[in-house]
């Protein structure tokens, strides 16, 4: 299977500001970034529907930039492979965009979405990516949260039912996230997002994009949220990044923490041979300039190639292979409880040695 690299287009144009400093780079045109993605070893991009196209843009300009940006891609070679809304920056959506207390506010996070949607579907993106920053809350008096899902459900029908009315080849998905910007998210892991497809019209339109951070950001371990939504066949896509466990959303590069968490997230990718596009939702450092930025486009794409290295000489090591297969003949035959009780031999377990091995492998010792 040929691996597809996807960046998406708000990493790349990130500028390096945060919450205590002013941007550090200038801005970068998203036409140009499509363009230098394909130039720097990407296949694919993701992109909100804002990216490209200015609020507030004339349909004329909205078509303007979306056959250029449809001539960028066909002349690179890449391809748009999800799209998402930003409903989350505007004063407007300070308290939400689908759960807002206020009616006229969630029509328009409806039509803001509906209106990306349409967009996507013109660069061809089989895939519409729902984060919902700020559809949450800090002050649990002012709402209950089973209102909140109830509204939740009632945009996600309305979206399905949307794309569906167009005929679109399209699937939603859900960006799980436990917190930030609002103090508490309402779909914060993956488990959160599966329970919740499941009492939609259309579940079967609506997966799961995890990310790395954000299972991070809840002391999770990221390739077992992963591996539920793989289960439940609603993996529609994934964010690849770094992040030190429960601190804010870091968007580290990937390969910039957590080493062994990242490892076995390719591992779980590739063992799987999953097929969909290994993305990135990562930023380069507020240190970083504007060469430095295709940089660290090059070095998302080289340290998930390392990864994968590292999970075929592990897969293919002689002792990993003997101390794996030893593990999976305990399951042949199972003694009755009361053997097992009382009298089987103690098993001498032999995950400290295997995981010594990761180590090995991962240090390049091994």
């Amino acid at each position: 299977m040929k691996r597809v690299f996807s960046f998406g287009l708000w990493t790349v144009m990130n500028r390096g500001a945060d919450p205590f400093g002013a941007p550090t780079r200038s801005p970068l045109d998203p036409l140009q970034v499509i363009s230098g993605l394909a130039a720097h070893g990407a296949q694919a991009f993701e992109l909100h529907a804002e990216d490209l196209i200015p609020p507030g843009s004339l349909l004329a300009e909205r078509d303007r930039l979306i056959h250029e940006a449809r001539q960028r891609m066909d002349d690179a070679g890449i391809r748009c492979v999800a799209c998402g809304s930003d409903v989350f920056s505007e004063p407007i959506f300070k308290d939400g965009g689908l759960v807002s207390n206020e009616a006229r506010v969630r029509r328009l996070a409806i039509a803001r979405y509906a209106a990306a949607i349409d967009v996507g579907h013109l660069l061809g993106a089989p895939l519409f990516n729902i984060w919902g920053g700020r559809d949450g809350a800090e002050v649990d008096a002012s709402r209950s949260p089973i209102d909140a899902l109830k509204r939740l459900r009632d945009g996600f029908n309305e979206l399905a039912a949307h794309i569906a009315r167009h005929g679109y080849a399209m699937r939603l998905s859900i960006e799980p996230k436990p917190n930030e910007p609002r103090g508490d998210l309402y779909l914060s892991t993956v488990g959160h997002a599966l329970a919740f497809i499941a009492t939609l019209d259309q579940p079967d339109r609506v997966g799961v994009v995890p990310e790395l951070a954000h299972a991070a950001m809840a002391g999770l371990n990221p390739a077992h949220e992963i591996a539920h939504a793989l289960y439940a066949g609603k993996l529609f896509g994934i964010h690849l990044n770094g992040q030190r466990p429960l601190r804010f959303d870091q968007d580290l590069r990937f390969g910039g923490a957590n080493l062994k968490d990242s490892f076995f997230v390719v591992k779980l990718l590739e063992d799987e041979d999953w097929p969909g596009p290994r993305s990135f939702d990562a930023h380069p450092y507020r240190t970083t300039d504007e060469q430095g930025v295709w940089d660290f486009v090059q070095g998302c794409i080289s340290a998930y190639k390392i990864l994968a290295e590292k999970v075929r000489r592990f897969n293919e090591d002689l002792e990993v292979h003997q101390l794996l297969a030893e593990i999976r003949s305990w399951d042949v035959s199972v003694p009755p409880v009361e053997t097992a009780a009382e009298g089987s031999p103690r098993r001498a377990f032999l995950y400290d040695r295997l995981d010594h091995l990761v180590f090995e492998i991962l240090m390049g010792t091994r």
